[in-house]
């Protein structure tokens, strides 16, 4: 890494997208520093980010169906869904990455995915692009994550995990499957094979119990580096409360294992009146607590919740340029709203000395002023893009 901290380990170098959103085509060549996009509402600041969101594993920042994302006509109807592409190359520390995602071409409405290629081959899953890189992001609809349901904070700490155990979404992804094929056969069969049940519930609970233990090591993690100091922002206390993660607490992984198997097996007749999965680690929480205030993230103001969410991020940034070698990439959507001057500057301070390429969206160019010229500003609208200043000097 460059010493005046515009340089990066891992940076997109070069981003080209397809008929994504409201982009029919963008090129964009830029340095290995901070991204500021301004632009008014709607101009396509944050489809930018959500195409860099596609760099990781999952449905992106928007968790938009894979049929959505593509550009329509604007004023017409389109025929069915557009074959949408996002391509990158990815500066990494050890050397470029081409990586290439999109709507795979030949599925249909009814089994839409996306596919991913590395250096031109096809990756076996779009999982491989965790052990590539990290990616995190913070949008306007999370300064609601800690009052919500479950289910977002599960998301948000899965993200942070993929940085820590790249086998986390892969597990993941596992569990999942399982948990929607067993689903299905107790709503949809009279007399649901046993031998097949049983074999869908020994994957849900050995991968359950991977995604369990990736969780509490990501949560163990964070509170250690949460430990040394925040700077600016309020130190947050981390736990992951769930079923499976308290098995671990008590006793070997094979045990929970063999535990959730149990749960499962004599759980069939209530999950299959349900609908679901009664318990088990779909069910687990991030519970965040303000430690100056010994109160509850969700107690807390609106602020104090951005700049707890901020703190958890930039601590998780620490960790991985710690023992990965480099930052993630960091897109950062609105991230001046509920920051106030201090914690703005602060926030882009650390940012430049962790040697991140965060990417940053604003209506308001004023706002990034502190960032003076270690970053790099552009003006989005109506779907194009153009420096609204001189970025040479972080070539």
């Amino acid at each position: 890494m460059r010493e005046n901290g515009t340089g990066c380990a891992l940076a997109v170098t070069r981003l080209t997208l397809t008929e994504f959103r409201n982009y029919r085509t963008l090129r964009l060549q830029v340095a290995p520093a901070p991204v500021v996009l301004t632009g008014a509402n709607g101009a396509g600041k944050t489809n930018l980010l959500e195409a860099l969101s596609f760099l990781a594993p999952g449905r992106g920042l928007r968790r938009a169906r894979i049929g959505e994302i593509g550009r329509r006509p604007t004023g017409g109807q389109a025929e069915g869904p557009a074959n949408w592409a996002v391509a990158a190359v990815v500066a990494t520390p050890d050397g470029p990455v081409d990586i290439g995602t999109g709507r795979d071409p030949e599925s249909d409405a009814a089994t839409e995915r996306r596919v991913v290629r590395i250096d031109g081959a096809p990756a076996r899953s779009q999982n491989e692009l965790a052990r590539l890189l990290g990616v995190s992001w913070l949008t306007p609809e999370m300064d609601r994550l800690f009052i919500e349901a479950a289910s977002g904070r599960r998301r948000f700490l899965d993200r942070l995990a993929y940085g820590f155990v790249p086998d986390h979404a892969s597990h993941l992804a596992a569990y999942e499957r399982a948990m929607r094929e067993r689903a299905r056969l107790l709503r949809d069969a009279a007399a649901p094979d046993a031998a097949w049940l049983a074999a869908l519930e020994h994957a849900m609970a050995e991968n359950g119990v991977a995604v369990a233990a990736a969780r509490r090591d990501t949560v163990d993690r964070l509170s250690r580096s949460l430990a040394l100091g925040t700077g600016a922002f309020p130190r947050p206390s981390v736990a992951v409360d769930g079923t499976v993660e308290r098995w671990l607490d008590e006793g070997p992984a094979l045990a929970a294992e063999d535990r959730l198997r149990a749960l499962l097996a004599g759980a069939r007749r209530q999950d299959a009146e349900a609908g679901g999965a009664a318990d088990g680690p779909h069910r687990s929480d991030l519970v965040v607590h303000h430690v100056g205030k010994a109160m509850p993230a969700a107690l807390c103001s609106t602020g104090e919740q951005k700049a707890l969410l901020v703190a958890l991020v930039l601590a998780a940034a620490r960790l991985q340029a710690l023992e990965r070698g480099a930052p993630p990439l960091l897109l950062l959507d609105e991230i001046a709203a509920h920051l106030d001057e201090a914690r703005r500057a602060a926030l882009f301070d650390e940012i430049c000395a962790l040697g991140a390429q965060a990417w940053m969206t604003g209506t308001d160019r004023r706002l990034f002023d502190a960032l003076d010229d270690r970053a790099q500003f552009f003006t989005v609208a109506d779907g194009a893009l153009a420096p609204d200043r001189d970025n040479r000097t972080l070539q």
